[in-house]
């Protein structure tokens, strides 16, 4: 026999070039594939891009197909950083990319880089728009037949996965694994430059991009980027005007979700969170208009603009208060053109078009475009007075904000307005004018 015929053939193929899909997880590694002792022939079959190394043994082998899988199957390989064992060298090596951040394959068209090979094929459907796969219920169509088959777990309500303590169902794997992370209190993820540890992959990378600036969401309209794709969505509707979120009692739209959510308490009229030192409460699920409320009192104004230095209470009123530096104005009229900088601006000036008032008085019914002179007018009926002295507890009404700044100067000392004749200094600037009277009879 020629030395050519008894010597099996070498196959060296790269694991992660091997397309093997979740069904064939069971598939040995070519890396770790047991061989007779007299030899035994490897066929390498493709078949719809998925690559499979099938043994085909003799009849004289001594060692069956059960026995290999035995001998392969008591081989386990540990990740020195997290402490999970895999059976294939392979999948240890993937999986160490997660902690060390290595994603050796990019994208040829946009650059993007990737951990694994396969996630650059997905990836590439981006670019030529192909999605071959189709939802037989909504016609949504797909990339990939695994996202498809998630997908249509949404109209068939099937959660194949449940969790063994609590019983909670998933529709994906992933996600089972990920909630397992709440029992367990492991997180894998960690943060290189703050150490904030995450049990989720994808929160993790949306968190390193607080440190990194990346806003990788664009939108096509205003060319606005986001750090989410789900805050992208969301900002589209801007554009498009979709509202898919109605109140059904008055029918009132939204864009948001929890927009609706806040607006139904209007027509409870539940109000669950309070302030503690004026007792106003607010009815924003999030309690954001609580915590901006209680600056009120505390004066506190954490962010302050770079360019000229103004402070403000909300980080909303310092990004609006930007694009007076920049001269953007990304909110535009489609009916007569007037371009704002503000959101709540184009709101309201739409409404001169519309002629909607929908902020109405309970108790005189006059109606208003905005709710801020809504408010207002809602204290000539209650009396509410919801600014107070932090010093001295003087209550001031919705109207009279700038009062309570002046007042606070009692406390303070400040005088800000000064006579350029005497150098006589003001609290106001109503007794600079009556002080300028001397000067000029």
């Amino acid at each position: 026999m020629d030395q050519e015929d008894s010597e099996p053939p070498q196959i060296k193929e790269e694991q992660d070039e091997l397309w093997i899909s979740q069904e064939e997880e069971q598939l040995v590694e070519p890396e770790e594939l047991c061989t007779s002792q007299e030899g035994e022939q490897l066929v390498l079959k493709q078949e719809a891009d998925i690559f499979i190394v099938t043994p085909i043994y003799k009849e004289s082998d001594h060692m069956t197909e059960s026995q290999c899988k035995t001998d392969i199957s008591e081989k386990s390989l540990k990740c020195d950083t997290c402490g999970k064992t895999f059976q294939y060298k392979y999948r240890l090596t993937k999986h160490l990319r997660v902690h060390t951040g290595e994603k050796p394959y990019s994208c040829s068209t946009c650059g993007k880089r990737f951990s694994q090979l396969i996630h650059v094929k997905s990836h590439m459907a981006i670019h030529t728009g192909e999605k071959p796969y189709s939802c037989s219920s909504c016609g949504r169509r797909f990339t990939k037949k695994s996202t498809l088959d998630h997908h249509e777990r949404i109209h068939t309500g099937e959660k194949p996965y449940s969790c063994s303590t609590c019983g909670k169902g998933f529709s994906q794997m992933i996600h089972l694994k990920t909630h397992m992370r709440i029992h367990t209190g492991e997180k894998p993820y960690s943060c290189e430059t703050c150490g904030k540890c995450f049990s989720d992959s994808s929160a993790f990378r949306v968190h390193v991009r607080i440190h990194t600036g990346e806003k990788p969401y664009s939108c096509i309209a205003c060319g606005k980027s986001f750090r989410h794709m789900i805050n992208l969505k969301t900002h589209m509707r801007i554009h498009t005007g979709e509202k898919p979120y109605f109140c059904g009692t008055c029918g009132k739209g939204f864009t948001q979700r929890k927009h609706l959510k806040t607006h139904i308490r209007i027509h409870t009229g539940e109000k669950p969170y309070s302030c503690s030192t004026c007792g106003k409460e607010f009815r924003d699920h999030q309690m954001i208009h609580l915590k901006n409320h209680i600056r009120i009192h505390t004066g506190e104004k954490p962010y302050s603009c770079n360019t000229c230095g103004k402070s403000f209470s909300q980080l909303i009123n310092l990004k609006t208060h930007m694009r007076i530096h920049t001269g953007e104005k990304p909110y535009s009229c489609t009916i007569c053109g007037k371009e704002f900088c503000a959101l709540s601006a184009f709101n309201r000036h739409m409404r001169i078009h519309t002629d909607d008032k929908p902020h109405c008085c309970s108790t005189c019914g006059k109606r208003f475009r905005d709710q801020s002179t809504f408010k207002k007018h809602m204290t000539i009926h209650t009396g509410e007075k919801p600014y107070s002295c932090i010093t001295c507890g003087k209550r001031f009404g919705f109207s009279q904000m700038i009062n309570l700044k002046i007042h606070m100067r009692i406390h303070t000392g400040e005088k800000p307005h000064c006579c350029s004749t005497c150098g006589k200094r003001f609290i106001q600037m109503i007794h600079l004018k009556r002080h300028m009277r001397f000067h000029t009879s």
